[in-house]
């Protein structure tokens, strides 16, 4: 599979799926790959579906109830989704794909999945020609989430949602986003104020 297309990768509440949307409205040229309730398609309302039964029943009981490993399992369906709609596009189309494995690997190492022959094999997957990473500032992020009140517990560290503990997962996850993609090209994206100046920054990588 040729490598023509591009990884949009940041920490959560960076504003990834905004500028998704606003690509998706404003490039036609580009398809735009998510697993965000908001631009999946009708026909995979499955993918929304297991989403929120991640949120509503697998993470409240994360370490009792279910382990680390099933929530691993479940998210796998994330990936596979974003592989397969991958390989079933039309020939040379040019995709933006929202995050792929790299932000759910580093989540589920996050979780205490330690090293699982499932990442192996994930990390076979096609690789990007590009990642391009969207460098919003922690308190930037923590203010979209409500100062909080908008996160689920695979976003921050702790057993509720505090600055210190929310700083300290983004910093973590960041660190390990970024050593998985350590050999792709990364370009990455200062902090604009507005999303049309975000995914316009966006826009120029994609030119270019």
């Amino acid at each position: 599979m040729p490598h023509d297309f591009v990884v949009l990768l940041g920490s959560d509440k960076s504003g990834k799926s905004s500028v998704m949307a606003e690509i998706a409205r404003s490039e036609p040229a580009w398809r735009t790959l998510s697993t965000d309730t908001r631009l999946l398609a009708p026909e995979h309302g499955l993918i929304a579906e297991l989403r929120r039964h991640v949120m509503d029943d697998v993470l409240p009981g994360l370490g009792r109830t279910y382990s680390a490993e099933f929530l691993a399992g479940l998210l796998q369906t994330a990936v596979l989704h974003l592989r397969d709609q991958l390989a079933d596009r039309p020939d040379g189309e040019p995709v933006l794909m929202d995050s792929y494995y790299y932000k759910i690997l580093a989540k589920c190492r996050l979780a205490g999945v330690p090293d699982n022959p499932m990442f192996a094999w994930w990390r076979s997957f096609p690789q990007p020609g590009r990642v391009v990473f969207l460098d919003a500032s922690a308190q930037s992020c923590w203010r979209r989430s409500g100062n909080g009140e908008r996160l689920n517990p695979l976003e921050y560290g702790g057993s509720r949602p505090t600055w210190p503990g929310y700083r300290g997962y983004q910093t973590r996850l960041r660190e390990l986003m970024l050593e998985e993609v350590r050999t792709l090209p990364v370009t990455h994206i200062e902090e604009y104020e507005s999303v049309t100046r975000t995914a316009q920054a966006v826009r120029e990588v994609l030119a270019s």
